[in-house]
């Protein structure tokens, strides 16, 4: 028995080596005898065989991007600006002097450029407003060439976003929006725009953060943060997943170089879908108000007031004959809850206000000597903000 297991053994290591030397040496050997042979397989200009594998490959997202890139636009703009004969002088009083003067200014056209997206079957196209702010002329440059002329239906520079109307457009295709809150940290998604007026580009990255705020770039603020590059020339194109679906309008980068570095900013597509629903049916963003001027409440606060957490938002100031004012709400008041959602800080008390609609009636969850109160207030509408 000894000697078979032996002769086993041998045998099994003498195939092994063989079969490595064969595959080391002459694999061509091992190949199937009806399979193709390198003589009838395509190849290069120096005649060495090219492999060439079958479309489309795996983890290639070109049907994505083949589906909503024809409707991201590029928004050409030009403004006319004065633009003086001599240099001003530094006084105020003489530069507005000398700014009445017939003739010591001459009017010049400015241009500049970003992107758009195509959001409706009636040609709406979403932008950011500082894109087309103080424009006297909008083009619209489609992927397939077109260039069609676009006039503004309304602006929000409270989020920075602008809804423009294409006009004489008849064919076009629009983007499909994601669902509310559907964007995730780790998502995959591409930045579609036309960075540095190159051309239609897009970039691929991930969703790196969601409700980033206080950025000191718009009045409200609830971005997403991405990795995707995003350029000058970016602004107002599509940020979308990978279903072709729009997730947010590109907006601003954080950069000290002007280049990208990696963090970029994108306009949910909850506050997208909720600006253009109003501006179309209104003109302009109805938001809600209450007419106070609120304050984070800061860790030496919460000590005088003998709060146990850090958090609302305490009243600092109350604008006469205001909502606010006449539901009797005071200074020195905080406010810790609307309609039972807890209220974190000042940021989102504001976002909570606004999204409530004009006549509606909240209820309060204010601290107000040393103990909770619940007060019913009236929401007015936020006074419109002038372009």
């Amino acid at each position: 028995m000894r000697r078979i297991w032996l002769l086993f053994a041998q045998t099994v290591t003498i195939s092994l080596a063989v079969l490595f030397v064969i595959v080391t040496l002459k694999p061509q050997w091992l190949q199937p005898v009806n399979g193709p042979s390198p003589s009838s397989r395509p190849r290069g200009v120096q005649g060495h065989v090219v492999d060439r594998p079958a479309l489309p490959l795996p983890g290639s997202y070109a049907d994505v991007i083949a589906k909503a890139a024809p409707a991201v636009v590029n928004v050409y703009t030009t403004k006319r600006i004065a633009v003086p004969r001599v240099p001003f002088p530094q006084d105020p009083i003489l530069r507005h002097f000398f700014e009445q003067m017939p003739g010591f200014s001459q009017r010049r056209e400015s241009s500049s450029l970003g992107s758009g997206v195509i959001v409706t079957d009636k040609g709406h196209v979403l932008t950011n407003f500082h894109v087309i702010e103080g424009a006297n002329e909008i083009i619209l440059a489609l992927s397939d060439g077109r260039q069609v002329p676009a006039r503004v239906m309304g602006t929000d520079p409270d989020t920075d976003l602008a809804v423009l109307q294409a006009t004489k457009l008849s064919e076009f295709q629009h983007i499909e929006f994601a669902e509310t809150g559907s964007a995730r940290v780790g998502d995959i998604v591409f930045a579609i725009g036309n960075p540095f007026g190159v051309g239609q580009t897009t970039t691929m990255g991930i969703v790196s953060a969601l409700g980033r705020d206080r950025l000191g770039l718009n009045t409200y603020e609830n971005f997403i943060q991405t990795d995707a590059a995003i350029n000058p020339g970016n602004s107002g194109g599509a940020l979308i997943d990978a279903h072709a679906r729009l997730i947010g309008i590109n907006t601003a980068i954080y950069s000290e170089s002007g280049g990208s570095q990696g963090i970029g900013f994108a306009i949910p597509i909850d506050t997208v879908s909720h600006v253009l629903s109003q501006i179309i049916e209104f003109g302009h963003v109805r938001r809600g108000w209450l007419g106070i001027e609120p304050q984070d409440v800061r860790a030496d606060l919460a000590r005088a007031f003998n709060l146990d957490q850090q958090t609302g938002a305490i009243i600092a100031g109350i604008m006469r004959e205001g909502p606010a004012a006449r539901a009797g709400l005071r200074v020195g008041d905080i406010v810790q809850s609307i309609n039972g959602q807890a209220i974190e800080d000042t940021a989102s008390l504001l976002g909570r206000i606004a999204n409530l609609s004009p006549g509606e009636t909240v209820k309060l969850g204010i601290w107000r000597s040393g103990r909770k109160q619940t007060l019913e207030v009236k929401v007015g509408m936020r006074p419109v903000r002038p372009n």
